[in-house]
């Protein structure tokens, strides 16, 4: 029975298979029994209609739009295909602005937003209304940019833009709300402090000793003694001077422009907000000043991970140097430097290989295994910029991986390989390509771009400035860092920790070496 399925199988397809060659020789080469002789399959055959192929109206569909409106709002839009919207106002207000108030109001202000307004009794009856469109809400405040943003519907635009401008200008801010939002704050600072990863501690901190007390050098994070005077008044204080049209961008991504310039119009402008439409009086142009320096903080970070598998004991340094802004052109070489040098944990976060050609892999993580971590990050501004590179390890090996990080900084000022230049520069234009999929993050770079420029660069513009990026360009950004004194953060166990002195001395040697110590007793 079986051996007759299989002759059964073999019958039945061979013919279909010697018939399926048979018509692609005929095809091929013009043979006989129909078709066209002569017309080899790289012509188009005669007397067949020319194919019509989708293709997008021309380049303006890819372009950002950006319109002014009276009072100075901007109105920025990029049309993308899909059902579905990312609408929201970005704001020229952030931590950096606090200097004549209360450290923390930006903060507060993240953790209130969404919450009751003049048209929503409550963050319930908000969130009703955006489930409806099948929408959900987020606000992220960072240094120098407040950000409200809604993904829902476009159909539901009209609802979306009431809904936003209503929760920017007209919050209800009431004291029971401001109540719930210490907890919040309290709970956060909290976590901040327990959390096993330290990186966004250790970010305040190289922020801190870099810019001391000015502008990006400011708190991020409400401190603990000001979470209790926070109220309405200091509040609508610091609102009536920042929260001006001037000083917003309302961006969507998958709109038409028209549509939300009209809805701009209908509920953004000539809206008188809660705390009143006073002239602002008091706001802070301040220029960041980098001042570099030291911030340490002694922590027992022996218990921070227990469990079946604890987290051993690590010392944590970040050492950084001011790079530029993003309105600079040398912005562009820093990106890929940053690139370049990439780094992560010693166990690759993506599967194996990734990132494994960078140099913080090749020349630290992949040499002295006792070092857990070695990450390169890249802070701008439209003012500075702070390129800084975390590594952690255990305590006694501290005043090493100290050296090992300085001497890397000072490499980055030598020659650069053509091969991995290249690829830091192909890595670069993925990661950009590959993030600029998303909904979100396209309406984020509109969003921020628009605010602090009132244009947008295009991805494909961004990709030939990569590309331009030479070795004596990465060389040249470098020398001119390397010309500024350091900002160092240490959490942990800083026994082993060299002296500030001792790392600007290396910075500024041809090796990046420590200066020797010696001890009479060891």
């Amino acid at each position: 029975m079986a051996a007759n399925m299989v002759r059964l199988r073999a019958g039945a397809w061979g013919p279909m298979r010697r018939s399926g060659l048979a018509v692609y020789r005929q095809f091929s080469s013009g043979g006989a029994g129909g078709g066209y002789p002569g017309v080899p399959l790289t012509q188009p055959l005669p007397g067949l209609p020319a194919p019509a192929f989708a293709a997008v109206d021309g380049q303006e569909k890819f372009e950002t739009r950006v319109t002014a409106l009276d009072g100075g709002l901007r109105v920025a839009s990029q049309n993308k295909f899909g059902q579905f919207c990312t609408v929201g106002v970005l704001i020229n207000s952030g931590s950096r602005h606090e200097t004549k108030y209360l450290s923390g109001i930006s903060h507060f202000l993240e953790k209130l937003a969404f919450s009751s307004t003049a048209q929503f009794g409550s963050k319930d009856e908000i969130l009703l209304t955006l489930e409806k469109h099948g929408g959900i809400c987020d606000c992220q405040a960072s240094r120098d940019t407040t950000m409200y943003a809604v993904s829902a519907e476009a159909k539901g635009l009209d609802t979306v833009v009431n809904l936003l401008a209503d929760v920017v200008l007209q919050p209800r801010l009431s004291d029971e709300e401001i109540e719930m939002t210490r907890m919040a704050v309290r709970f956060e600072l909290e976590d901040l402090n327990m959390r096993p990863d330290p990186e966004p501690l250790l970010t305040e901190m190289i922020h801190a000793a870099a810019y001391r007390d000015n502008t990006v050098g400011l708190n991020r994070f409400c401190p603990v003694e000001n979470i209790e005077k926070m109220d309405q008044k200091i509040l609508h204080s610091y609102l009536k001077n920042y929260y001006t049209p001037d000083r917003m961008v309302l961006a969507g991504v998958g709109i038409e422009h028209e549509q939300l310039v009209e809805c701009a119009k209908k509920y953004l402008v000539g809206v008188n907000p809660v705390w009143a439409s006073a002239k602002s009086k008091d706001i802070d142009r301040s220029v960041a000043q980098y001042t570099g320096g030291i911030i340490k903080v002694e922590k027992d970070m022996s218990n921070v991970s227990l469990g079946p598998t604890p987290i051993p004991e690590l010392t944590h340094i970040m050492i950084g140097l001011e790079s530029c802004s993003f309105l600079e052109d040398d912005f562009i070489p820093f990106a890929v430097l940053n690139m370049m040098m990439g780094g992560g944990g010693s166990f690759s976060a993506g599967g194996p290989g990734k990132g494994m050609f960078t140099r913080l892999y090749l020349n630290v993580l992949n040499r002295h295994h006792w070092m857990y971590n070695a990450t390169s990050y890249h802070h701008s501004y439209e003012d500075t910029g702070l390129l800084c590179i975390h590594a952690s390890a255990d305590p006694k090996q501290v005043r090493e991986m100290v050296e090992i990080l300085t001497k890397e900084f000072v490499l980055m000022s030598g020659t650069v390989g053509e091969v991995e230049l290249e690829r830091a520069k192909t890595q670069l234009k993925s990661m950009l390509m590959m993030n600029l999929e998303s909904r979100p993050v396209i309406f984020e770079d509109v969003g921020r771009q628009v605010l602090a420029t009132s244009t947008r660069k295009l991805p494909h513009e961004l990709c030939d400035l990569i590309n331009n990026v030479k070795a004596g360009d990465i060389k040249r950004v470098v020398t001119k860092m390397l010309r500024n004194k350091p900002a160092v953060a240490a959490l942990g166990d800083l026994t082993e920790l060299p002296t500030y002195e001792h790392i600007q001395a290396a910075l500024s040697s041809k090796d990046g070496q420590l200066p020797r110590m010696y001890r009479l007793f060891r």
